[in-house]
């Protein structure tokens, strides 16, 4: 694509993915409806247009969103969604939605501080198995195709960030789902150990070949910022 600001949605079809988790040695499956995902990150230059900040620390326009929290990412999708007409995804119940993650202090952050309206037609972020169902596109290996064409790694990348849309898309459109940087989902990752922190999905720009995998989990506090951390947008559809 020409121009990729970072909220050109794709349909993605309904359908069933199987999650695992190399940890606890879990399998699960998720049946998913139809819904809709960005085509790539969104980048700083709609993310400047829509919240006013520049968080980054590489700086271009259309270079990915990085060093923004779970917290931030959540807020930016309730901004997006009001400049498009669209009703907010979330609704937050324990702190105004422009604070800012680095003004909140990690232990008063919980999973319940915030709710997912399902019935909303705003912007959100995917949930890891929409994610991992998008990301394979139909196929069933560790990644839709050869990483050197698809992703920006620690083999490829230089250690730098770059621009979203470079590589080869997947099948279903999709860019940049594995390498250049990570994304938020909505989930939690594991309540029981690690309390607040959310799954984050795909590799980044820094991460060996074997973190650039459809299956592989990372996870993170939803207020930590990170260099090669963004995250890519969903809607739901038939709402």
């Amino acid at each position: 694509m020409d121009v990729m600001t970072g909220n050109e949605m794709v349909s993605i079809p309904p359908g069933r993915v199987t999650l695992s988790d190399r940890r606890t040695q879990r399998s699960w499956s998720v049946e998913l409806a139809p819904y809709q995902l960005a085509a790539c990150s969104v980048t700083q230059g709609l993310y400047a247009q829509t919240t006013g900040r520049r968080p980054s620390a590489a700086l271009g326009d259309r270079l990915p969103v990085e060093c923004v929290s779970w917290w931030d990412a959540a807020r930016f999708c309730n901004a997006l969604s009001r400049a498009a007409g669209f009703t907010p995804a979330y609704h937050f119940r324990t702190e105004a939605e422009d604070i800012k993650a680095e003004d909140i202090e990690a232990e008063d952050i919980e999973a319940e501080d915030i709710e997912w309206d399902a019935s909303a037609d705003g912007y959100r972020l995917p949930t890891e198995a929409e994610w991992e169902h998008a990301c394979r596109a139909g196929t069933a290996g560790p990644r839709y195709g050869t990483l050197d064409e698809i992703g920006w790694y620690r083999g490829n990348s230089h250690e730098r960030l770059h621009e979203v849309g470079g590589k080869r898309p997947n099948a279903w459109g999709l860019h940049d789902m594995l390498g250049n940087v990570w994304d938020w989902c909505w989930d939690v990752y594991d309540a029981e150990v690690y309390g607040a922190y959310r799954v984050l999905r795909g590799g980044g720009w820094f991460d060996e070949h074997w973190s650039c995998r459809a299956s592989a989990r990372r996870r993170s506090h939803p207020t930590f910022q990170v260099d090669d951390v963004g995250f890519r947008i969903a809607r739901s559809v038939g709402r």
